[in-house]
């Protein structure tokens, strides 16, 4: 399996993993979403790329219809926010931004 196919998998284990351990198999209140994901980053590696106000921020907005659940489909673009913050963490804010492939800094 690739390296992105291991992503997906795990991604996917973990949202059943936690969402399974109550009646609502499919969901995840916004408390254990916030659980979960403290709980899954724990290398000190990730965590210098990641500051604790945007797991906050991505997490404030997922929950649009104020239902206290999560979704899979909610759960994967709060899973591709903390992607975009790690991203933008390590390589800084507009980097590149608009000057297509190959940029470089002048």
């Amino acid at each position: 399996m690739s390296k992105l196919e291991k992503a997906i998998v795990a991604i996917v284990e973990v949202f059943e993993e936690c969402a399974g351990t109550d009646e609502q198999k499919t969901q995840l209140s916004i408390a254990e979403l916030g659980q979960l994901i403290k709980a899954q980053i724990t290398s000190p590696e990730f965590k210098d790329k990641v500051d604790p106000d945007n797991i906050k921020e991505v997490m404030e907005e997922l929950d649009k219809n104020h239902d206290g659940e999560v979704n899979f489909r909610e759960y994967s673009q709060c899973i591709a926010g903390l992607a975009r913050a790690y991203y933008t963490k390590k390589h800084g804010k507009d980097k590149c931004r608009g000057r297509g492939r190959g940029c470089q800094d002048k």
